[in-house]
């Protein structure tokens, strides 16, 4: 039997060695020769230790889908895999607009609500979904945390713990939603894949032990039926699809869970998951292949990551 070939190009996978290698393995594992391209401002990334990196454009740019055609044609790439939020956009963007690659991502519109935290918490409230309270006026109850509202990685978070501190947040309000700050909290990250057809095929919650600069450490995979049923309801009613991510928080004090936030794409720390069963690779694979994906149900709690830096060497 002919071996299959699937050409998937990254945007802006730059760090993303670890899982490159994940969806590399897959692919052999299935008798698919799997090749990583990269879309990316420099060359001179990480993720060139596996594949080939091909300098684009800004996710900005008003030529970025045209070149991104020119770039789907000459490589023949096969699946678009975004890794930073801008291109989640962009890849939904790409394949409405073009029959020469497939992408697992959420429609553009439901991408544009999750990357705006106010409009998500909006969102998540309209379909019922639990989320820390969001000031909304009238005197603040302390402590709040302000979030900026398309902000990422954990960056630019203020608490807010008396009257002088949120005068001067108030002033630049409308950049940031503010919701109740929950000092004793556990935190936990979801990994999800949902097929086509709105299949959850993957649901795996994960507790977040350790982060740097906004991106898990250490982590590990927990049995928690709570976080599964949510994850599964907010699936449901947002009518998510592709590679998902979602984060919630528990309310020590109180075993309260909380919606914070969804992620439409793969977390930094998706590996975890997928060392623990969860072969959300073969799932993409698959799916790109136009065969029916398997449900995983065998995920192994309780296996643990440390993440760490790794050199990738240049000549230049």
């Amino acid at each position: 039997m002919e071996k299959k070939h699937l050409n998937i190009l990254f945007l802006g996978g730059a760090k993303r060695v670890s899982i490159g290698r994940k969806i590399i393995e897959a692919g052999e594992k299935m008798g698919v020769e799997v090749k990583i391209y990269s879309y990316e401002l420099s060359r001179l990334v990480p993720i060139a230790a596996i594949g080939e990196v091909i300098v684009g454009l800004k996710w900005s740019d008003a030529g970025l889908l045209e070149h991104l055609h020119s770039v789907v044609e000459e490589y023949r790439i096969d699946v678009l895999l975004p890794f930073v939020d801008a291109a989640v956009g962009v890849a939904g963007v790409y394949v409405g607009r073009y029959n020469d690659a497939w992408a697992p991502v959420v429609n553009p519109a439901m991408a544009e609500v999750l990357f705006d935290k106010l409009s998500s918490a909006t969102a998540f409230e309209e379909e019922a979904l639990d989320i820390p309270e969001t000031y909304k006026g009238g005197r603040p109850a302390f402590p709040l945390i302000a979030k900026p509202r398309h902000g990422s990685a954990s960056k630019g978070l203020i608490v807010i713990n008396d009257i002088p501190e949120f005068r001067r947040i108030d002033k630049v309000k409308d950049e940031y939603i503010l919701q109740r700050y929950y000092p004793e909290r556990q935190e936990y990250t979801v990994d999800c894949y949902i097929s086509g057809s709105g299949e959850a095929l993957c649901v795996s919650p994960r507790e977040r032990l350790e982060v740097v600069n906004g991106e898990v450490s250490k982590t590990v995979t927990v049995d928690c039926e709570d976080v599964r049923e949510a994850s599964l309801k907010a699936i449901s009613r947002l009518k998510l699809r592709g590679a998902v991510t979602i984060q919630y928080l528990r309310d020590r004090s109180t075993g309260r869970l909380m919606l914070m936030e969804i992620n439409p794409r793969l977390g930094g720390g998706v590996v975890c998951t997928v060392h623990a069963g969860g072969d959300i690779p073969r799932l993409i694979l698959e799916e790109a292949l136009g065969t029916s994906p398997a449900r995983i149900d065998n995920i192994r709690p309780g296996t643990l990551i440390c993440r760490y830096f790794e050199e990738t060497v240049f000549n230049v």
